[in-house]
């Protein structure tokens, strides 16, 4: 796996041996950046989006190619966050080697369950990833977490991965915006609901 595009295009991403980690794909985070970049956000989310200079949230980061992907591209700053030991060594060492010191932290936290947001992270989040383990209704738990704990700003994009035939929908509090299918894998993108009482 490598970085896409931006400033560390072509560097290579490190992923643990074995099968518990799956990262997204090349192409896949290629058409999803594309759509980052290009794709005006700002009647969705009721406020301008960009991905130069945003701060980004990557759940269930697995290698952090997400985070790092984003960084390449503009982000200011990245919180990975994966409660798995091998996760947190490959994002680790995938960190090092780009030497994204300030620019990114590593939290040992389960994603579904994050708590209050502490003031060592910084400002809420504009970008929220959520990759998780297909097909266990994670991404929906994560995302109350997310809201619950304070972690985003109002007019937050979040991005949720999953298998294409999960039948994810949004859930209470969330409204998608948009749904993109690439092979066995479905990219939603969804906004919280400011209208919801």
């Amino acid at each position: 796996m490598r970085i896409v595009g931006g400033a560390h295009k072509g560097r290579i991403i490190v992923a643990p041996e074995g099968d518990t980690i799956r990262p997204t794909g090349d192409r896949v985070r290629e058409s999803l950046f594309n759509i980052l970049a290009h794709h005006d956000f700002s009647d969705e989310l009721g406020a301008d989006f960009d991905l130069d200079g945003a701060r980004v949230l990557d759940l269930f980061a697995g290698t952090g190619a997400l985070g790092l992907e984003a960084i390449s591209r503009g982000a200011s700053f990245a919180l990975f966050v994966d409660d798995s030991i091998e996760a947190r060594g490959a994002i680790r060492e995938n960190m090092e080697a780009l030497k994204l010191t300030g620019h990114a932290k590593l939290y040992k936290r389960d994603a579904t369950n994050l708590g209050p947001r502490p003031g060592s992270v910084g400002p809420k989040f504009s970008l929220v990833f959520l990759d998780p383990p297909y097909r266990k209704g994670l991404a929906e738990l994560a995302l109350a977490s997310v809201v619950a704990g304070d972690w985003v700003e109002p007019h937050a994009l979040f991005v949720v991965e999953e298998h294409a035939e999960a039948g994810f929908v949004a859930p209470q509090g969330f409204v998608e915006i948009d749904r993109r299918k690439y092979g066995l894998s479905e990219i939603v993108f969804l906004k919280q609901d400011t209208d919801a009482a």
